[in-house]
């Protein structure tokens, strides 16, 4: 599956990562959930990193449309909670 972090690009993720990736989804769901911008900025950061690990740079100049869409690392609390659907970030 290829996930865009909004302002970093796209990477493409296997989806045998699909299951921790939405681990660490429910943690930040929680926290926005919460309004706990602590564990919010732990959560996103924790998100982040996972996708980045697991992933790799998918062709700058592919032109290939995103299967998920992630945040930006300094995205806040409200403009997550915006972009939440009833799966978190990450469906499934």
């Amino acid at each position: 599956m290829i996930v865009r972090i909004l302002g970093e690009g796209q990477l493409d993720v296997p989806d045998s990562a699909l299951d921790r990736l939405n681990e660490l989804d429910a943690a930040v769901e929680a926290a926005v959930e919460s309004s706990d911008e602590a564990a919010f900025a732990t959560a996103l950061t924790a998100l982040l990193e996972g996708v980045r690990e697991v992933g790799a740079a998918h062709p700058a100049d592919a032109l290939d449309e995103s299967d998920m869409i992630l945040p930006p690392a300094d995205a806040t609390i409200d403009e997550v909670r915006a972009m939440l659907g009833d799966d978190g970030l990450i469906p499934g």
